[in-house]
């Protein structure tokens, strides 16, 4: 036999929305009150409630870590969907650059390097950083200038994309450069 759940236990455990303060849930004993015009004004906290509810709105605590707490007249509906859309919209340009890796060896052919290169500016184009790097194996370090020019030409191929963040030094068996996106 099903046994049945509260509908608030369906939902999972419930999220920890941070709401700004309402009317009676502000304690503080003297608040700062911006109206719409951006002038503020100290008053009681009774007198600054009794303003929102001549106007039929709410009085909702906007900073409440200063000193006097600032709070304003509104909709608090309004305000809360307001609030969340900021959020959403931050959300969506804050979006994280990844490192992303190109690598080719010593002997590798122009044709390769091309579509390496071509391959790096779409990550380019995408915001992400890219570590380019050149692999060393056996007697190919006796001519590490080759390399090194090898690897300066690629660069200078997406100098139109890119710039260097960190310039070309040696990591083990290669020499690696990371390339930022330009702005």
């Amino acid at each position: 036999m099903r046994q049945r759940h509260s509908s608030s236990n369906r939902r999972g455990p419930q999220s920890q929305e941070r709401r700004p303060r309402i009317n009676e849930q502000i304690r503080a004993p003297e608040v700062l009150m911006i109206s719409d015009g951006g002038e503020a004004e100290r008053l009681p906290i009774a007198d600054a409630i009794a303003r929102a509810k001549a106007e039929e709105l709410d009085l909702i605590e906007v900073s409440p870590k200063a000193v006097p707490p600032v709070v304003k007249i509104g909709d608090f509906g309004s305000y809360l969907y307001q609030m969340r859309k900021k959020e959403k919209r931050q959300k969506a340009h804050s979006k994280q650059s990844e490192v992303k890796t190109i690598r080719f060896g010593f002997r590798t052919d122009t044709g390769d390097i091309e579509r390496q290169a071509a391959r790096s500016r779409e990550f380019l184009a995408e915001n992400h950083l890219v570590k380019v790097g050149i692999i060393l194996r056996g007697r190919e370090f006796t001519n590490k200038d080759y390399a090194i020019d090898k690897l300066k030409k690629f660069i200078e191929s997406l100098m139109d994309a890119a710039e260097v963040e960190q310039p070309i030094k040696k990591q083990g068996n290669q020499f690696i450069v990371i390339l930022k996106p330009k702005r």
